[in-house]
């Protein structure tokens, strides 16, 4: 039976009280002020708690593990709502891993995190030598290097080639249809996150080079390179999609050896994203913005790279322009997910999950351990936007905002009027 009431705690958490002996009805009208004038309030705190610890239990089996890694699923907040909202989380350590020499692939689409509609993520691993076979897609593939070096090759529209090599926390756009490869480098390849403007996408379905040929009788394929039909009699009859091979040579010799007659490519299909300084830094943490604003090529695709100090805090805010697909990269922390209907629920989140928030939903991410947080927001969108909460609220006359939240002036006054968008402890 729920109370209308709310009695703060000494952790400052409100809780609802509850018991047997009073009803919702009964309460209808009377103030805290003539409860605790009865003496009443000690003691329905007294059993209200009582309650909550004994309700507080689990004593069937369990995996301690998981339990530890998700507190706020285990034991929700008061504030998350009884009523159902739909997972928004899903770690890649449970995705299967396909391994090949020379590397591996994992994925999570909305097979595997069903909210997630608009986009699809795909973690990859190459070794030194290490090949994602030459290849081309349906949906625009976006990237962020983790770790090590790559080489990455493509050409452009016009039949230009592209050749450069990346390294941590650079990002590449390959628009839908363009052709494009990517290779580990020394001392210890690469690892990378994909990430596909499609939540349906999966790697599996790429239009691979050696799938392709295989496919192609051996008569049409001397016709069109114009030589002999032995030439190609040791086509791979499978794809190769990750192999080994060697650790290629100079940049410079393969984007000259690329470059024929045509020359190179005008486009640049990577971005420094460390070259380019914080659009927001305060006590609480960093965000970078990377939009087709800055990153020309990538049209379907905005990103922003947020770091959260210990205790920092991404303020309350929501996007009206996109679907929210987030890999954290680094650290913990946990996000409350305000959905319509009157319904909430918060979920815990470390190194190597996928978050997901729909379009226009009130969410928040806060840092929870003691190293920094760092996670990226994307969006199928080839713009970045944002709406702050506290902007929204000291933008609108003051007297409307205290009375929805029966707040007073002063409290009000103290809110920030600009977009923190990080905020300290």
């Amino acid at each position: 039976m729920e109370n209308l009431n709310q009695i703060s705690t000494t952790d400052g958490n409100a809780r609802a009280i509850t018991h047997d002996k009073f009803t919702r009805r009964g309460f209808l009208g009377i103030g805290s002020a003539a409860l605790a004038a009865a003496g009443m309030v000690p003691a329905i705190r007294a059993a209200g708690q009582e309650q909550t610890d004994r309700s507080r239990s689990d004593p069937g089996p369990s995996n301690p593990t998981l339990d530890a890694q998700n507190p706020d699923s285990m034991w929700p907040p008061d504030t998350d709502s009884k009523s159902l909202v739909q997972t928004f989380k899903y770690p890649f350590s449970f995705a299967n891993k396909r391994v090949y020499e020379g590397g591996w692939s994992r994925e999570v689409t909305v097979r595997e995190l069903a909210v997630s509609k608009s986009m699809a993520g795909v973690n990859m691993r190459l070794t030194a030598g290490g090949v994602r076979e030459l290849h081309w897609h349906t949906a625009g593939e976006w990237a962020i290097v983790l770790y090590g070096t790559a080489r990455i090759t493509a050409i452009d529209a016009n039949g230009k080639s592209f050749v450069a090599d990346v390294n941590k926390n650079d990002l590449w756009y390959f628009p839908s249809g363009i052709p494009h490869s990517i290779q580990g480098l020394d001392p210890d390849g690469t690892e990378f996150m994909l990430v596909f403007d499609d939540g349906d996408f999966s790697e599996s379905e790429t239009v691979l080079l050696s799938d392709s040929m295989a496919h192609i009788p051996r008569e049409v394929l001397s016709k069109n390179f114009g030589v002999a039909e032995q030439a190609f009699k040791d086509l791979p009859r499978q794809e190769l999609f990750i192999f080994q091979t060697e650790v290629p040579g100079s940049l410079e010799a393969d984007q000259n050896a690329a470059a024929g007659s045509l020359g190179k490519s005008a486009r640049d299909f990577a971005f420094r994203t460390m070259e380019m300084p914080p659009i927001k830094r305060t006590k609480g943490g960093e965000v970078r913005i990377v939009d087709s604003s800055k990153f020309k090529v990538s049209t379907t695709v905005a990103m922003a790279m947020v770091t959260l100090r210990p205790g920092g805090l991404r303020e309350l805010h929501w996007h009206p322009n996109a679907d929210e697909w987030q890999y954290y990269i680094s650290g913990k922390g946990r996000m409350t997910v305000v959905a319509t209907g009157n319904r909430a629920r918060t979920m815990d989140f470390q190194a190597g999950d996928v978050g997901y928030v729909e379009n226009a939903l009130l969410h928040y991410i806060e840092n929870t351990g003691d190293t920094d947080l760092t996670f990226l927001e994307m969006f199928k969108s080839s713009f970045y936007q944002d709406l702050s909460l506290s902007e929204w609220l000291t933008h609108t006359p003051p007297e409307l905002v205290m009375a929805h939240l029966r707040i007073d002036k002063a409290t009000f006054d103290a809110m920030p009027k600009d977009k923190a968008v990080v905020l300290p402890r």
